[in-house]
């Protein structure tokens, strides 16, 4: 278990320095191109504009990379009674100009109440990067659809969406740290390869099992179940 807790942890360094690398040697090649008088004016916005997508592509890089160490640390936010359904709807509203955007529609579904003890934000987080996939990895007129809803005493998030699906091989990988099943794709789409392992880590913390289907091409749905909520002490 320590040593593959430590595996683990030096594969990381080694992704994150290579991660970290890639988009600052295209900043660096781009900056020294403007300062040696190499670029024409007219190109001048295209080298500029490059330059601050591949930093900021950094500073997303960055937060996911902190936000994972936390977690990996044990670091904790604080635990308050949440409504899973107003907080998908929250989720829902503040990605709608990315969904549309994508030409994509997003819509929670279900206004019913869903209550469990939980880290707000880390939650936030969560449904954030799932309902982001589905936007991400999707087709002009394609869907996604979120829900919160009680089964058996169990609370279940369910966020479904009919995009570009991931294929078995790759089903089992990518809640793995930076692994990308299409990294041309998550390129323009400026993913992190982070986003289902804090997923994945959020839901570990949360004590919530997540099941995976999906066919390629046909699309992709995630379901989180939180265990049974005790009323009273923990």
């Amino acid at each position: 278990e320590e040593a593959f807790a430590e595996r683990n942890r030096r594969e990381f360094t080694a992704n994150v320095s290579h991660e970290l690398k890639t988009p600052l040697q295209s900043i660096m090649g781009g900056a020294e191109l403007i300062e040696n008088g190499l670029v024409k004016q007219e190109d001048m916005p295209r080298f500029v504009g490059h330059i601050r997508t591949e930093a900021a592509r950094l500073v997303t890089l960055i937060e996911d990379i902190i936000r994972l160490s936390r977690l990996d640390e044990g670091v904790r936010g604080e635990v308050t009674p949440v409504d899973l359904t107003a907080l998908i709807q929250h989720c829902v509203q503040k990605l709608t100009p990315a969904a549309q955007n994508a030409q994509v529609s997003i819509s929670a579904s279900g206004n019913d109440p869903v209550l469990i003890s939980g880290d707000h934000a880390l939650l936030e987080e969560m449904l954030t990067n799932l309902l982001e996939n589905g936007i991400k990895y999707n087709h002009a007129g394609g869907y996604i659809r979120a829900r919160a809803e009680m089964a058996d005493g169990r609370a279940v998030v369910t966020v479904a969406d009919n995009g570009v699906g991931i294929a078995p091989e790759d089903q089992q990988r990518v809640f793995e740290r930076f692994y990308r099943v299409d990294k041309s794709r998550s390129k323009q789409t400026g993913g992190t390869g982070l986003g289902l392992s804090i997923v994945k880590h959020g839901a570990q913390v949360h004590h919530a099992q997540i099941a995976m289907q999906s066919a390629l091409g046909e699309g992709t749905t995630i379901t989180l179940t939180f265990p049974a909520q005790s009323s009273g002490k923990k």
